[in-house]
């Protein structure tokens, strides 16, 4: 008998579309739990007093930060869209080839979308 491996993986299928978003989900989900201390750094620091959030925000200025948060949102925003795509395929809804080939556009293009507006109003507006 051959030796087959005993569950799928890479290198047995082609690689498409669906493995592409699947890994770039799996890789925002690292990218938000990677950006979960810095939150809550923020947020212990708004609650403790206002001369430790002015610490904290003190240290939180320049570009790498803004590049920083401009990541984390384009990885929350694709996270969330995706994540929304899978509830749907839970539900039975959008399981035909062309269907999730229109859901993945429609993931990438909000995913592009909504995150240039948030960007907008997070870097433009308020001046930060």
């Amino acid at each position: 008998m051959a030796r087959r491996p005993l569950s799928p993986h890479l290198f047995i299928y082609r690689f498409a579309y669906t493995m592409s978003l699947s890994i770039l989900h799996r890789i925002t989900g690292l990218a938000l739990a990677a950006g979960l201390p810095v939150l809550a750094l923020w947020l212990v620091a708004v609650a403790s007093s206002d001369a430790a959030y002015a610490r904290l925000n003190g240290g939180f200025t320049g570009v790498l930060l803004k590049v920083l948060l401009a990541g984390w949102l384009a990885a929350f925003v694709y996270h969330l869209a995706n994540g929304i795509r899978h509830l749907l395929w839970d539900a039975g809804v959008g399981l035909e080839r062309a269907e999730a080939r229109r859901s993945a556009v429609i993931v990438i293009a909000a995913t592009v979308l909504i995150t240039a507006v948030l960007a907008y109003f997070l870097f433009m507006v308020r001046g930060s």
